[in-house]
C-alpha cells in the first residue's frame, strides 16, 4: 500500500512539474514540455530577442536571419529566413523547442514540424502585454521564470512611468510612414500607433481598417500632420522619405519642422526594447509640441 501510495505521489508531482511547463500561443494552443526546453530554435529577429530577455540565450541553437540582437546572436548558426526555412537543417539539430513568428514564418513549413513532434511555440506580439506576456511564457518554457519575471517587471513599470509622464500632454496628430512607394502607414492596432498614443500623440490614420494600410500624398495633405515619423537609418533612404515632404510647405508638420527619424528596430520589432523605443518617441514628441 506504501509503494502504491509513494508511486502516486511520484506521477502526481511529475504531473504538476509539466503542468508548470504550459503556455499558450498566439495560436491559442497550449503547448506544454514535459521538463524545460535546452535546445532552442528561433525563427525570427524579435523571437530571439525575446528568447534572450527570458534569460534563454544560451539555449539558442540556431536562428533565422538578421537575429543580430543582442550581439551575441549574431553568432548562431542560420536556419533560413521570412521566406523559406531549412527544415532539415533544424531536424538535424535535434530541438526540443522551436519558437517562429506569426507574421513572418510560413505556416505550411511549421506544421511540417509540428507533425513530426516538434513543439512549436507561435508569436505574434500585438501589443504592450503581449510583450510582456511572450517573455514569461518563454521563460517558462525553458526554464528561466525569474529571469524572465524580473526583465518583465522593469518593462511594465518603465512603461507606466511614461503613461504617468504623459497623461496630460497636448495632443499632437502623427502620420507614422513605414514605406514610400506604395506609400504605407499603421493604423491604431499596430503596436509603433500604441506607442504613438502611449506619448501623448494621435495617429491621423489610426481608424483605418488594415493593419499596414496604403494612404496617398493627398489624404496625408488632407490629414494635416502635426509630426511626420518614421523609422530607418540616419544615412539610408529613410531620411529621404522626410525631405520629400518638403515640397508641401502647407503641411504643419514641414513648417514647425517636425520631421523626424527613430531608431529601426525600437519601434519596429516588438520586445523589451520597445520601452526605450517609447522613450526616444515620447521625447521626439515633445519636442513636437515645442515647435508647433
Amino acid at each position: 500500500m506504501i509503494t502504491v501510495v509513494a508511486g502516486l505521489e511520484v506521477a502526481l508531482t511529475m504531473s504538476v512539474a509539466a503542468a508548470d511547463l504550459c503556455a499558450i500561443d498566439a495560436l491559442d494552443r497550449n503547448i506544454c514540455l514535459p521538463e524545460p526546453a535546452e535546445r532552442v530554435v528561433s525563427l525570427s529577429p524579435g523571437a530571439t530577442e525575446l528568447l534572450f530577455s527570458a534569460g534563454a540565450g544560451a539555449k539558442l541553437v540556431a536562428a533565422s536571419a538578421w537575429s543580430d540582437y543582442p550581439s551575441q546572436a549574431s553568432e548562431l548558426p542560420r536556419v533560413g529566413d521570412s521566406n523559406r526555412l531549412d527544415l532539415e537543417a533544424i531536424l538535424s539539430l535535434a530541438p526540443d523547442l522551436v519558437v517562429a513568428w506569426v507574421d513572418g514564418n510560413p505556416r505550411s513549413q511549421l506544421d511540417k514540424l509540428s507533425a513530426l513532434g516538434l513543439p512549436v511555440y507561435w508569436l505574434a506580439p500585438r501589443d504592450f502585454s503581449d510583450i510582456a506576456r511572450a517573455v514569461e511564457n518563454l521563460g517558462q518554457l525553458t526554464g528561466t521564470p525569474e529571469r524572465a519575471a524580473g526583465r518583465v517587471e522593469q518593462f511594465r513599470n518603465g512603461l507606466a512611468s511614461l503613461a504617468r509622464q504623459y497623461r496630460g500632454a497636448r495632443p499632437v496628430r502623427v502620420f507614422f510612414q513605414i514605406w514610400d512607394q506604395p506609400l504605407m502607414t499603421i493604423n491604431r492596432d499596430e503596436l509603433i500607433s500604441k506607442t504613438i498614443e502611449l506619448c501623448g500623440g494621435r495617429n491621423v490614420f489610426g481608424h483605418l481598417p488594415r493593419l499596414v494600410p496604403r494612404v496617398s500624398i493627398e489624404a496625408v495633405l488632407e490629414a494635416n500632420p502635426e509630426v511626420i515619423v518614421t523609422a530607418g537609418e540616419a544615412g539610408g533612404g529613410s531620411r529621404q522619405w522626410l525631405d520629400d515632404w518638403k515640397q508641401f510647405p502647407q503641411l504643419t508638420a514641414v513648417q514647425a519642422g517636425n520631421l523626424f527619424l527613430e531608431p529601426p528596430d525600437l519601434l519596429a520589432r516588438a520586445t523589451l526594447r520597445t520601452l526605450e523605443g517609447a522613450q526616444h518617441l515620447c521625447q521626439t514628441l515633445e519636442r513636437a509640441r515645442n515647435a508647433l
